[in-house]
C-alpha cells in the first residue's frame, strides 16, 4: 500500500482542490481525499506531502524516443526516465524512427519494448509511407498493432488531397491525426524565425507564413471531414488565429504550444546558438503573447514537449548544419509554472489541464484524472521551489537551451501504476 499524507488535490477533471490523502493499492487508488483512517504496515510506503501538489501524472502526447535507430541520442528505456523525472506517466511517440514506424513490424517492436518501461510508451504511426508523402499507410492494421494515432511529425503534408483521405481515414478509426505544419517551399532555411535574428546570422530562416498557410488549409480539412485533428507544436499568432476561427466554427481541431514557444523569443537563438535551433522556430514576442492569449482562451488546449534529443556532437556544429529540436521532458512542468501560473495568465488547475486531462481524452487514454478505482498514476511536486537547470538529465543527450535558467516547480515523486517511479532526484530503474 502506498499512502500519501497531507497533500493538496488538485485533479482538473474533476476540478477538486482539496487538502487530503491519496491511498493507493493493487495500481488503484482506493482513497482519494480525506484522512486515512487505518494503520500503515512494515511494508507500506508513507510519502508526507504537507505542502506539496499531488495531480494526475502529466501527459505528454509528442515525444521522439529515437527507438528504433538513432538510439545514440536517445532510446524506449531513457525517454521514459527523462519523462518520470519531469512527473510524466503517459508519453506518445512520434513516428520518424529508422525504420520508419510506418508498418506492422516496426509498430509491435515499439510496444513490445514500451511495455517493459517505467511509464506508460504509446505510439503513432506514419501518415504516409517512408514519411514521403506519396502513398498512405494502412491505418486499420497499424492501429490494430497498437498505433494510438497517426503523424508524419518532422515532413508537412504538402498533398491536400492525400491529407484530406488520411483525415477521413483517421476520422473512420476516431483516432487523432497530428500535422506538422511548414510549407517548405517558403523557408530559406529551417530552424530559425525569418526575422531580425535570422538577417544579423545571414541564415535566411523560416517565415511565419509558412506555418499559418498551412494551418489555415488544414483547418479547412478538419472540418470538411470531421477528423481530430492536431496542428502540431504552433509558433505564429497568425497560426493561433486560424486555429481559433475553425474552432468556434466547430472543426475538432486542438492546438498544441510547446513550453519553448511559450517561454522564449527568437533573440535566444543568439544567446545559445543551435541549442535554439527548433521546427518550427521560436519567433517574436507578438507570436509569444499570442500563443498564451491562445492557452488563456482555450484555443491551444494541449501543451505538448516535442522532446527531440540529439548527441552533443550534432548540437556542437554550426547552426546551419545542426540539427533542429530540443529535449523538454525534464524542464516542461516547471516552465509552464515559471511563466504561465507565476506571470498571472493561467491558474495552475489550468495549466494541468492541458497537461492531463486534455490530452488523456485526445487519445482515448484511462489516464489523466484522479479518482477512486482509476489507475494510481501521479505526480507530487512543489510549485513554490525554485531551481536551476543544469546538464545533469535523465535523457541521453542534453540539448536545451534552458540549461543555467533558474525555474520555479520541481517534481518530488512520479507514481506510475502504484510505482514510485522517480524520487527526488533519482529515477525507480
Amino acid at each position: 500500500m502506498l499512502i500519501i499524507k497531507n497533500g493538496k488535490i488538485v485533479d482538473p477533471a474533476s476540478g477538486m482542490e482539496q487538502t487530503g490523502d491519496v491511498v493507493v493499492e493493487d495500481g488503484k487508488i482506493v482513497q482519494l481525499g480525506g484522512s486515512f483512517a487505518g494503520q500503515a504496515g512494515a511494508s507500506d510506503e508513507v510519502i508526507e506531502a504537507q505542502g506539496l501538489v499531488v495531480a494526475p501524472g502529466l501527459i505528454d502526447t509528442h515525444v521522439h524516443f529515437r527507438d528504433p535507430g538513432y538510439t545514440y541520442k536517445e532510446d524506449i528505456y531513457t525517454g521514459a526516465h527523462a519523462a518520470a523525472a519531469g512527473g510524466f506517466t503517459t508519453v506518445v511517440c512520434m513516428a520518424n524512427t529508422k525504420p520508419v514506424a510506418d508498418n506492422e513490424e516496426t509498430v509491435s517492436y515499439i510496444v513490445k519494448k514500451a511495455g517493459k518501461a517505467c511509464v506508460h510508451v504509446r505510439t503513432a504511426a506514419a501518415v504516409t509511407k517512408g514519411l514521403k508523402g506519396k502513398e498512405l499507410t494502412d491505418f486499420e492494421a497499424l492501429y490494430r498493432c497498437g498505433a494510438v494515432g497517426f503523424t508524419d511529425d518532422g515532413i508537412p503534408l504538402q498533398d491536400a488531397a492525400l491529407l484530406e483521405e488520411a483525415m477521413m481515414q483517421a476520422a473512420r478509426l476516431d483516432v487523432p491525426i497530428s500535422l506538422h505544419e511548414e510549407d517548405s517551399s517558403m523557408i530559406l532555411r529551417p530552424g530559425v524565425n525569418a526575422g531580425k535574428v535570422a538577417e544579423a546570422l545571414q541564415y535566411g530562416g523560416a517565415p511565419a507564413a509558412s506555418e499559418s498557410t498551412m494551418v489555415e488549409r488544414d483547418c479547412a480539412l478538419a472540418l470538411k471531414t470531421r477528423a481530430s485533428v492536431v496542428i502540431q507544436h504552433i509558433s505564429a499568432k497568425k497560426s493561433v488565429e486560424a486555429v481559433r476561427s475553425y474552432w468556434r466554427r466547430g472543426a475538432r481541431i486542438h492546438g498544441e504550444v510547446t513550453p519553448q514557444h511559450f517561454s522564449l523569443t527568437e533573440d535566444i537563438v543568439l544567446e545559445k546558438g543551435s541549442l535554439a535551433r527548433v521546427n518550427p522556430p521560436i519567433r517574436t514576442e507578438e507570436d509569444r503573447q499570442a500563443l498564451i492569449e491562445g492557452l488563456k482562451d482555450g484555443t491551444l488546449d494541449i501543451i505538448a514537449t516535442d522532446h527531440a534529443p540529439h548527441s552533443r556532437e550534432e548540437k556542437a556544429r554550426d547552426i546551419k548544419a545542426a540539427p533542429s529540436g530540443m529535449i523538454g521532458l525534464e524542464t516542461s512542468l516547471a516552465l509552464g509554472i515559471t511563466n504561465l501560473v507565476k506571470q498571472g495568465h493561467l491558474s495552475l488547475m489550468d495549466l494541468l489541464e492541458k497537461m492531463t486531462v486534455n490530452p488523456a481524452r485526445l487519445y482515448r487514454l484511462n489516464a489523466g484524472a484522479l479518482a477512486e478505482g482509476a489507475p494510481a498514476d501521479l505526480v507530487i511536486f512543489d510549485e513554490n521551489e525554485s531551481w536551476t537547470v543544469t546538464d545533469n538529465f535523465r535523457s541521453k543527450s542534453n540539448n536545451s537551451p534552458f540549461i543555467g535558467q533558474t525555474l520555479t516547480g520541481r517534481v518530488k515523486y512520479t507514481i506510475c501504476g502504484g510505482k514510485t517511479v522517480y524520487r527526488d532526484g533519482q529515477t525507480a530503474f
